[in-house]
C-alpha cells in the first residue's frame, strides 16, 4: 500500500483525488483538509461504505497522525478501493503549512 507526504496528498487531491478524513466527528469539526469528506474509521470497520464523493475515485486516506488512515487504506484496499494514505496525518498537514478549516473556530486546528 502506499504512503504519500501531505504535500503529495494536498497535490492529489487538488487534482482528481478525493481526501477521505478517517477520523471522528468530533476530531473533524475541529479542523480539517478544505474539501476533504469524513468517513470515519469506526464506521468503515461496521461495513459502511464510503461517502458517494469518494466512491469510484481515488482515495486520500487522512486521520490525526497516520495510524487510523493506515488501518483504513488497507481496508479499503481490501475493498477494491485504490487508496493512498498521508504520513504523519493531519499534523503532518498542518506543519507543512496547508490549509485546515474548522467548523465551529475561525482558526482551525488539529
Amino acid at each position: 500500500m502506499a504512503r504519500v507526504t501531505a504535500a503529495e496528498a494536498h497535490r492529489l487531491a487538488e487534482a482528481d483525488s478525493v481526501l477521505v478524513d478517517v477520523r471522528e466527528p468530533d476530531e473533524w469539526a475541529a479542523g480539517h483538509a478544505p474539501g476533504a469528506v469524513l468517513a470515519p474509521l469506526s464506521a468503515l470497520t461496521s461495513g459502511e461504505l464510503l461517502p458517494p464523493a469518494a466512491q469510484g475515485r481515488s482515495v486520500v486516506a487522512i486521520c490525526r497522525s497516520g495510524k487510523r488512515s493506515r488501518a483504513a487504506a488497507a481496508l479499503l484496499t481490501a475493498r477494491g478501493a485504490d487508496v493512498v494514505d498521508v504520513i504523519g496525518g493531519m499534523r503532518a498537514w498542518a506543519e507543512a503549512g496547508l490549509p485546515v478549516v474548522a467548523e465551529s473556530e475561525a482558526r482551525g486546528g488539529v
